[in-house]
């Protein structure tokens, strides 16, 4: 049988996700489970903690059975980026704030490295986002998100003026402080702060939020996952900045067009329990539900 290995990408910025690290690589160590680290991470590492250095690209994860991820969301999305190229799925575990991504809290921190010791874990597919940014015919990126694109004004003191169009026909024009096109997963994240539907995550669809929009029509849209949404940003107008899950950004002159269409490549995620979404919403948001009293009975 050939050895397991594991990609384990931390947060190393707190010191206790240090020696949380440290804790994981003698559980998993124990089980004859080999771990791989990234380069700019291993210096705040113990040597005893991992077999392998690699380099942070897209050859990271190629032949790891999983990523295993300490840290808050913004962790997941850095680890994401390096899974989904190699095909291997993700597994976040919660060590920040609200951590909606991550698929088990600190406190059930050695119960999900046993799941995994005994892979007895199931992998979903979420969908993703491929984004283009051009200006009169030249490409000035192309990348993707899992969460959300997100194109907005780069002024504080501006306005930015956006069309937004769908499937190559406009829709609505308006002055923002931005507009967002997320996935269902990207739902819970900037979308919602931006006043847009929480969706289920197995539910197909691109949602298209405007941010402080300065319109009549600027309610948030949920379109089919096989449209392109395009935003343009006014050429007589104010320069805008594209952002991709937070994480990767790019200038946008005016005149630039953003397209956004569902990826053709899905982020593989590991679930360790299988459970109604509501529940996971409930739990991760602290919301109300006193007075509930079940389905009738019948």
């Amino acid at each position: 049988m050939s050895s397991r290995e594991i990609l384990l990408v931390v947060h190393t910025g707190r010191r206790s996700n240090v020696r949380v690290a440290q804790e994981v690589a003698a559980r998993f160590a124990e089980a004859g489970v080999k771990l791989r680290v990234l380069e700019d991470e291993a210096p705040d590492l113990d040597p005893s903690c991992y077999a392998q250095v690699v380099p942070a690209d897209d050859k990271a994860a190629e032949g790891a059975e999983l990523v295993f991820v300490l840290g808050g969301d913004g962790t997941l999305l850095r680890a994401a980026e390096l899974a989904r190229a190699a095909g291997v799925p993700v597994l976040g575990v919660n060590l920040g704030r609200v951590g909606f991504l991550a698929e088990a809290d600190s406190d059930a921190l050695f119960e999900a490295i046993g799941h995994v010791i005994q892979r007895d874990y199931d992998v979903e597919e979420r969908m993703t986002l491929d984004i283009i940014a051009v200006l009169d015919g030249e490409v000035l990126e192309s990348t993707w998100a899992l969460n959300e694109a997100s194109v907005e004004k780069s002024m504080r003191e501006r306005i930015l003026d956006v069309v937004v169009e769908v499937d190559g026909r406009p829709v609505s024009a308006f002055g923002c402080d931005g507009v967002l096109v997320a996935t269902p997963t990207g739902s819970t994240a900037y979308a919602f702060s931006a006043g847009g539907p929480v969706v289920w995550p197995d539910v197909q669809a691109l949602l298209v939020v405007p941010s402080n929009a300065h319109a009549l029509f600027s309610r948030p849209l949920v379109v089919s996952p096989a449209s392109v949404v395009a935003l343009e940003v006014d050429a007589g107008g104010h320069p805008a900045v594209l952002c991709a899950d937070g994480r990767r950004t790019v200038e946008l002159p005016p005149g630039a067009r953003v397209e956004v269409a569902g990826g053709s490549t899905p982020l593989r995620l590991v679930r360790l329990r299988q459970g109604p979404f509501a529940d996971r919403l409930v739990e991760k948001f602290s919301l109300p539900v006193q007075g509930w009293r079940g389905p009738a009975a019948g």
